[in-house]
């Protein structure tokens, strides 16, 4: 379009974003191409500034390419220009940029001197986002020099600096968790550090404090009443008033750290190591990242399982998947997912350095990154035991997370009620894939799954044409218990319900129907329990902040525990494992208990002993009990 007009600036800006683009994908030869483009526009049209940002991104790409000389020859051409239109603030980001390309060399020395400059000028310009940037830069430099007292007070200035600036986005919660995600590497190299000087319990407290910071803002907001201050966080908490074993994992590369905190006993630290002989394929002799690792082992549960069920995706990608696999010629029968060496391995790496710490029989983890995609329950140590059936598993974002369920006001939560929702009307959403083939079709196995339990709890759940978003959004504040069985987006379980009755098919757009982790953060959650049987509802982006989905979403919302799926399983499989599950709920029983009793249904029943039925789902949060003898303040 500015090629037709004839804006020329506006199409070397088009340039210069296409480059930005296509270095984000990693693609720094297609990103060089363009951002040269933008230079010769910028110097036809005599643009000293497109010039210089021109001269920043190139050089910004040679540098992902590793031509590291190259990149220093740009952004010093950066650094000239920068000086000669009086750019202060692009000078002292040339200078940062020449620091990494000095350091990434080995020349620290270089590299030190130009993150000197680049603080001086940022104070100069009172720019605190690229001060907090060369406070860190010089803290990576200190650590390299094996100064790590200068490293942990640089990191540490750096990281309150991030904070200050963090506090500026306010409610805005995307932001905060692009703002965490942009700046992570501040956090990770301070715990980093600490675990360096061996200072245990600094280091945890360092790692806590950038996890899911996001998150503690919400929950914050929705269990703070309006006269009491928000309470932060507590060191006390972290160390001391641990209600159960709690092992809090940080991923550094190949690299676990566990530290296991257990009430009234100090903190320990135990690492390890992704093993040089898991690799990426079996021929392969190159070893995978920790993260790929076990994102691979999701896969393998999720996409090769073959089960019998409803397809609860909102994607409508599973034929697309078969048809991967078979292009690469990976049709040919897979032998049983625990017969692999994968749940060994994961219990090897994660708990086995761990495993003469960890007492009683409950285990409380915090993942971290591809951590939470893990499934825990099915690891398996050198006896061929599962880790199940050692302990009662739960997961937590944090452990400021848990504080803040624990310390939430006594009311907050409701004590009764239940909102059962199952096969939502889709008929009329006319919405097809690109064969034609309708996208939405009913779940039957998931009506007669809210049928049956709401007969255990004795509670009319909301099913086809009822279960409009409008009910459900005005059910989901009333309610103790919250069970939704509906199709699910594979990206961040965001519910496909029914669409408002008013509106012509023809006139449905997404926001007529699709329940939004949005909408799920403004709904003033008082659920004691959510249960999202959907397909792969514990999905989400992996980011900094943890997994960003709709299991976050109801978490930040106020509730006080989630139950999530990893994969989709079975239909037969999910009623009796749901049914199992919630006859122990009724009885009295605690979550975490019901959900080890349904896995262990499964695991001794004749059809559904294999793992990919039985291992999926996973508690999230707090441990409750719900009393479903209480009277009930309004049938849904």
């Amino acid at each position: 379009m500015d090629k037709e007009v004839g804006d020329k600036n506006g199409e070397g800006k088009a340039y210069g974003n296409l480059g930005n683009a296509y270095k984000k994908l990693g693609n720094f030869k297609k990103a060089l191409e363009y951002h040269n483009l933008d230079l010769k526009i910028a110097k036809e049209v005599g643009d000293r500034f497109g010039e210089d940002g021109a001269y920043c991104n190139l050089g910004n790409a040679y540098q992902g390419l590793g031509d590291l000389k190259k990149g220093v020859e740009y952004h010093n051409l950066y650094l000239k220009i920068a000086r000669e239109v009086e750019d202060k603030h692009g000078e002292g980001q040339a200078y940062g940029n020449l620091g990494n390309s000095y350091f990434i060399l080995g020349d620290i020395t270089r590299a030190k001197e130009s993150y000197n400059l680049q603080l001086k000028i940022a104070k100069e310009v009172e720019d605190k986002t690229l001060e907090a940037s060369a406070y860190y830069s010089l803290a990576s430099v200190f650590t390299s020099l094996g100064q790590l007292p200068k490293a942990v007070k640089h990191y540490q200035t750096s990281i309150t600096l991030f904070n200050a600036l963090r506090i500026l986005l306010k409610s805005k919660d995307e932001w905060k968790v692009n703002f965490r995600n942009q700046y992570q590497m501040a956090y990770t190299g301070l715990w980093r550090v600490l675990v360096k000087q061996d200072t245990i319990d600094e280091a945890l407290i360092a790692a806590e404090k950038g996890r899911a910071q996001a998150l503690t803002d919400l929950m914050e907001s929705s269990f703070c009443c309006e006269t009491s201050q928000p309470k932060g966080f507590d060191e006390d908490f972290v160390l001391k008033n641990i209600p159960s074993n709690i092992v809090f994992q940080a991923v550094d590369g190949d690299d676990v750290n566990l530290w296991v905190v257990s009430e009234g006993k100090q903190v320990q630290l135990r690492r390890s190591k992704l093993k040089g002989s898991v690799s990426a394929g079996e021929n392969s002799g190159a070893s995978q990242s920790f993260g790929s690792f076990v994102l691979g082992i999701y896969t393998q549960f999720g996409v090769r399982s073959n089960v019998s069920c409803e397809n609860r995706s909102l994607n409508a990608l599973r034929e697309c998947r078969s048809e991967v696999v078979e292009k690469r010629g990976e049709n040919t029968p897979q032998p049983p997912v625990e017969d692999n060496k994968c749940l060994n391995t994961l219990y090897d790496i994660i708990m086995k350095p761990v495993a003469d710490l960890v007492k009683g029989d409950e285990l409380l983890l915090v993942p971290d990154g591809p951590l939470w995609l893990a499934p825990y329950a099915a690891f398996k140590d050198d006896n061929s035991k599962y880790l199940c059936e050692s302990f009662r598993i739960r997961l937590a974002p944090s452990l400021t997370s848990l504080r803040l369920i624990a310390d939430s006001p006594e009311d907050y939560h409701k004590s009764s009620g239940a909102l059962l929702v199952g096969d939502p009307w889709v008929t009329d959403i006319p919405w097809v894939d690109s064969k034609g083939k309708r996208i939405f079709e009913q779940l039957p196995c998931a009506k007669k799954e809210v049928k049956m339990i709401g007969k255990i709890l004795n509670v009319a759940p909301l099913t086809g044409r009822q279960a409009t978003k409008c009910e459900v959004l005005k059910g989901l504040s009333s309610v103790a218990l919250v069970h939704v069985a509906a199709h699910g987006s594979m990206d961040t379980g965001e519910i496909a319900l029914t669409p408002d009755p008013t509106k012509a098919p023809s006139e449905l757009t997404k926001e007529d129907f699709i329940l939004t982790i949005g909408e799920v953060l403004d709904s003033r959650l008082r659920a004691k329990l959510v249960v999202l049987s959907s397909c792969h509802s514990a999905q989400g982006e992996i980011k900094a902040e943890g997994v960003v989905g709709i299991a976050r979403a109801f978490m930040g919302a106020g509730a006080r525990s989630v139950v999530v799926s990893l994969w989709a399983i079975d239909d037969k499989a999910t009623l009796e494992f749901m049914e199992c599950f919630y006859h122990h709920l009724a009885g009295g029983k605690r979550a975490s208990e019901s959900l080890n009793l349904a896995m262990k249904s499964l695991r001794e029943s004749d059809k559904f002993s294999d793992v990919k039925h039985w291992a999926p789902f996973t508690l999230i949060g707090d441990d409750v009990t719900l009393d479903f003898s209480v009277k009930e303040e309004k049938k849904l």
